[in-house]
Formats: structure tokens, sequence, C-alpha cells
């Protein structure tokens, strides 16, 4: 053979590199699969951390399906119905242990003997958790509350109404909920709840239904603070001093969910969403400008000036109103105004403590008398925030809505309906 027939030319060149270059990677993966499996054995996975392992997403799915476990994986919403009560937009997410276990991880992958006896027994640990989820009860029951420390009279009246409000939610989900299963994350479903442990308190967040009081009545409950009048805004909202349910494992929040007492407080929908309006758009912010109040602008307002452009101030309520009934929002929804069905999940998780925003100070005061609060506690009454402001009552709800057209402000109770079904709330003058 001559010399220049031995030359493989660039095409063959090319190939060759390629094939040993996916061999070599499929080599890598299995080896890699084949060492974690030897040293480790398979764990759940977080999808908002670095996945540990080579999985596809059927993969997945089949471990979680072996696992017992009934709780849905989010599917691309595109094309799909959205579920009043349960639809979840948060990212992908398996069951996974996290920082809060309080001792609880310990406990459940305590044993004795060779590693692979505790991997064993820590794989069967986890099982039984998982399958302890899967099996659980949903809609979770109403405890009845202890009134053993109530010794007022003065409180009757209050507790009458409470147990109105707990029949009607029950009933209104019956007839409004058509749900028995959860469709959404675990995770997701409780992560506007917070814990109290010394109290056993769960309380899920309202934003603009008196939650930055609440959260420093919870700082005093577990010890964070001497006085709820002396912690600030910014220590309340952004101190991370209280921890939220979801930060737990599945076994704290299966156990929190069964013993705590779980309180949740609303408002008239209508009330809340034109505080949000007001608290923040109408005062300078440096989030809810630049992020929402540029976008709405730019897509419901013609020919806007370069400044509103720029930085978002200015928004007006009708427009914001547009944004919030738009199913192609430019921005994605906030808490501060989003259904109090899909922030707390009252069809499912039954609270044992229903408060209204109307008569804040009453039931709040109550519910720490139930829960065995001490007695110079008592709820604190003063505006979080823009003091000199009037209180977004009726009276101001109606100044707004003048700017809307009926079909507008028929479309704003269309969108909260289940909130005002739910709570009783009357239908507001359309």
């Amino acid at each position: 053979m001559q010399p220049s027939e031995m030359v493989m030319n660039p095409k063959q060149v090319f190939l060759s590199v390629l094939i040993f270059g996916v061999a070599g990677l499929l080599l890598f993966m299995y080896l890699q699969v084949w060492i974690e499996e030897q040293h480790t054995g398979w764990e759940p996975v977080n999808y908002l951390q670095p996945i540990p392992r080579i999985m596809t997403r059927e993969q997945i799915r089949g471990h979680i399906t072996n696992q017992n476990l009934k709780f849905h994986i989010t599917e691309d919403p595109k094309g799909k119905k959205e579920n009043l009560l349960l639809n979840s937009e948060r990212p992908m997410r398996v069951f996974t242990k996290t920082s809060h276990s309080q001792g609880e991880d310990r406990v459940l992958g305590k044993t004795t003997g060779p590693p692979t006896i505790k991997l064993i027994a820590k794989h069967q640990g986890t099982r039984t958790v998982f399958k302890k989820f899967s099996e659980m009860k949903w809609p979770l029951d109403i405890h009845p509350l202890n009134k053993s420390l109530i010794k007022d009279n003065k409180w009757k009246e209050t507790d009458v109404a409470q147990e109105k409000r707990r029949s009607f939610l029950q009933e209104s989900c019956k007839k409004y909920g058509g749900v028995s299963r959860p469709q959404s994350h675990l995770f997701h479903m409780v992560s506007r709840i917070y814990v109290e442990d010394k109290h056993k308190i769960l309380y899920c967040e309202v934003p603009k239904a008196g939650c930055s009081n609440w959260k420093r009545i919870l700082m005093v409950l577990s010890g964070l603070a001497s006085s709820a009048y002396n912690i600030s805004h910014d220590a309340v909202h952004y101190g991370k001093h209280l921890k939220k349910l979801d930060s737990f494992d599945l076994k704290g929040i299966y156990t929190r969910l069964n013993t705590y007492t779980k309180a949740v407080f609303v408002r008239d929908p209508m009330e809340r969403l034109v505080s949000a309006f007001r608290d923040k758009f109408e005062h300078p912010n440096s989030y809810y400008h630049p992020v929402f109040g540029k976008a709405i602008i730019k897509k419901y307002r013609p020919n806007a000036c370069e400044e509103a452009l720029n930085n978002g101030s200015g928004v007006k309520f009708k427009e914001f109103v547009h944004y919030l009934l738009d199913s192609h929002r430019p921005v994605g929804m906030d808490i501060h105004w989003e259904k109090v069905s899909k922030l707390c999940y009252p069809c499912l998780i039954n609270y044992d403590f229903v408060g209204k925003f109307e008569t804040l100070e009453e039931d709040a005061n109550y519910f720490l008398q139930l829960i065995g609060a001490p007695k110079e506690l008592k709820f604190p009454n003063f505006k979080d925030r823009h003091s000199s402001d009037e209180r977004t009552n009726a009276q101001v709800v109606r100044q707004y809505l003048k700017d809307l057209t009926r079909t507008e402000r028929q479309l704003i109770y269309d969108f909260y309906d289940l909130d005002y079904l739910m709570f009783n709330y009357t239908t507001p003058f359309l």
C-alpha cells in the first residue's frame, strides 16, 4: 500500500473523532451513575439544586411513582385548563429535606449496623413518610378549638361568628371547590404558612389583611422580640426571623399540619386590591415601579411619555386592572393581589380559625386567648406604612371604582369570585 493511500481524508477524521467522543461520554455517564449507586443510593431530587444524577424526566417520574407519592409534578401549563383552587405557577420541584428538620431527619434515619443496613433503613424511612402523604386524607380535618383557656363571656359573640365562618367555608368548598386531592406541590401549598412552634401555630399570610402586625405577634410569641411595637417594617418583612412551613422536611410538614392550630385572616377582595394598588403604586417604590409599573405602562398606556416608560411611576388604577385581568400579562402575579384561594388553599388545608380584617383586633385578640398567649400581649392596631393615608375602606374603594366601566368591575368580581364565595363577602356594587 502506498503512503498516500494510508492518509485519511478530513471527513473520515471527523467521523472517527465524533464516534470516540460519543463513546467516551457514554462511558463517563455510565461510570458516574454506577459509582453513585455504590456509595449513596437514590435520594429525592430538588430541581432547584444541581441534579446529582443524570436522569431523564421519565426516570424521575418513575422514581416518584415507586415511592407511592401522589402529589403531581408540574407540567407545561400551556393548553391546560386552569384549576381555580389549585393551579400552581411554581417551578417543578420534587420533595427533598431542608435545613429546618429540627432533628427529624436524624430520627428518621437513625439506625445501627453496617453502611448497607443504614442505607436500607434510611430508604425505607423515606418511603414511609412518602406513603403517609400519599394516604393523607384531603381536605385535612378541622380540629375543634381548645376553648378551655377562655374564661370571659365577652368572647361569646366572637366565638359564634367564628363557628359560622368555619362552617360556611366548609360548605362553600364542598359546593364550589370540586377537589378532594391536591393538584399542586405540597411545598407550594404551604409556602405562605408561617410556623410558631412554641404555641403550635400555623399562620397563612394574606398580604393587605393585617399580615405585618401578625408577623410581629409571631415574633413576640416565639421570643424574638419583647413588644410588637418595637419591630420595624424591614425587620418584619426582610429579616427572615420567622420560619415557613415549606422549610421543613416532609415529616415536619405532615406533623404540624395535623397537630398545630391553623389560622388565616382574610379581607374583602375589592378592598384588598385597592389597598395593594395604593401601597405599591401611589408611593415611591424601588421594586414595584420598575418591575410592574414599567411593564404595565408600556402595554396599557397608548403614547406613554419617555419618563413614565423609564421609571414606571404613575400607574393608573384602570391600567392596573387591565393588567390584572389580562390572560397574557406582561409580568406575573404578585402575592399582594393574588387570590386567597391560591395563597392558602383553604379547601384543602382546613383552617381552625378564620379571621377577618374587618374585625381584625377582636378576632386576633380572641385567637391569642385561644392559644394561651401572654395576657399582656394584644394585637397592635397601628398602620404599618403610610400612616398619614386614610385606611382603605368601602368609601375609598368606591372612588377608585368610578374610573372603571361596569364590565371591568364585573370582571374583577369574577376574578375573585371564589374568595367572595368562600368567606361570605357581599357582592360589591357593580
